[in-house]
């Protein structure tokens, strides 16, 4: 909070806020900045094999076979809450790891929310 601080001393556009809208702009940034930090640290703890897998990012060509409205379905993780598993199957090199990396990354997002 302390560097946030500094930055609008430094920074003269903040100079025409109230000190009410300043101190908020700064928990605003630490909440982020903690929020981020316990995503990394559970991302870390994981362990995943491809750290940077993201849903939006899966292809979808024809030969692989993916369901896209399924893997939408499968995103907001409510597989979670009902106490079900995900079983992926497909040929080597279809990309298995980088889709269940990626749910597995949705999960951790999703486990902030509540946070």
């Amino acid at each position: 909070m302390t560097e946030s601080y500094r930055n609008q001393l430094q920074d003269p556009s903040f100079k025409d806020l109230s000190f009410e809208d300043r101190f908020g702009l700064i928990i605003d940034t630490e909440w982020s900045r903690r929020k981020n930090n316990k995503l990394t640290s559970l991302i870390r703890k994981s362990e995943f094999s491809s750290n940077d897998a993201c849903i939006e990012n899966i292809e979808y060509h024809a030969d692989r076979k993916l369901d896209k409205a399924q893997i939408t379905r499968l995103s907001t993780c409510n597989y979670i809450q009902e106490k079900h598993n995900i079983i992926i199957l497909g040929a080597s090199g279809a990309g298995k790891t980088y889709v269940s990396c990626s749910f597995g990354i949705a999960a951790c997002r999703m486990a902030l929310k509540d946070w």
